[in-house]
């Protein structure tokens, strides 16, 4: 009968060759936006006093949906997860997104989005560095 240390030993034996014998995986970091201004090209504004809220939200549009027009009173960024949404601006800028595309948020800016689809829902993820107590969205009446 083999001790329990000299089994520890060729274990730990086993386990190094195989490691050492497997393929080195390489960590992948992708940049899917670094800017200072929003998607229509507004500079973004200064953070706001107070202490620092982070919001992130996973959000599903249905088909054929359109938001309620909004503004965000802070910075926020986020990714598509899948489909495909319209942004419009007042201004009637207007930015088409698809599954994988990053977006900078207009900021003080009012706007929608829109799921044209007539049977996928668009779905993202948004993140809000915004200020403890303060609505991140605000709806237009």
């Amino acid at each position: 009968m083999m001790h329990n240390s000299r089994k520890i030993l060729v274990f730990l034996g086993v386990v190094f060759a195989a490691a050492s014998c497997a393929t080195p995986r390489t960590t992948e970091v992708v940049t899917l936006a670094a800017t200072t201004e929003s998607w229509n090209g507004t500079t973004l504004p200064a953070y706001p006093e107070g202490n620092p809220e982070v919001t992130i939200l996973r959000i599903s549009i249905p088909p054929k949906t359109r938001l309620k027009t909004h503004l965000h009173p802070v910075i926020n960024a986020g990714v598509m997860l899948k489909g495909e949404l319209t942004v419009v601006s007042e201004k009637g800028d207007t930015l088409h997104l698809k599954a994988g595309d990053s977006i900078v948020e207009l900021v003080n800016q009012w706007h929608y989005g829109e799921n044209e689809s007539k049977t996928k829902s668009a779905e993202l993820i948004v993140f809000y560095a915004g200020i403890e107590g303060n609505p991140f969205t605000i709806a237009k009446e």
